[in-house]
């Protein structure tokens, strides 16, 4: 039996500005460069932008296209399901630090 997780996914912020609206307003949308899969209905945790976990948040729309000036885009639409605490933040940013962020630097 192996580790059981409602999280799946993570989100990571790259804007201080889309992440204050998140924790400020309650719904946020981001966007990132590429083609990426969110999943849409789900909830998942969010990081600020020196890969601190912060907060659920359940991922309304997720939508994959070619701009106008040609570039591939997903635009991430959220809302903040709730902040995480202290406690589950630290577990959750070095959960994330060994399963995903560490990989980005190898």
């Amino acid at each position: 039996m192996g580790f059981q997780t409602e999280f799946n996914s993570v989100c990571k912020f790259k804007s201080e500005q889309e992440l204050y609206e998140l924790l400020e307003y309650g719904r946020s949308k981001m966007v990132k460069s590429g083609f990426r899969v969110y999943p849409t209905g789900q909830m998942v945790i969010a990081y600020s932008l020196d890969n601190k976990a912060v907060a659920i948040v359940k991922i309304l729309v997720s939508i994959a296209e070619i701009n106008f000036q040609g570039e591939e885009i997903t635009q991430v639409e959220m809302e903040l399901v709730r902040r995480l605490t202290e406690e589950e933040a630290r577990i959750q940013t070095a959960l994330a630090d060994e399963m995903y962020f560490s990989l980005a630097s190898n």
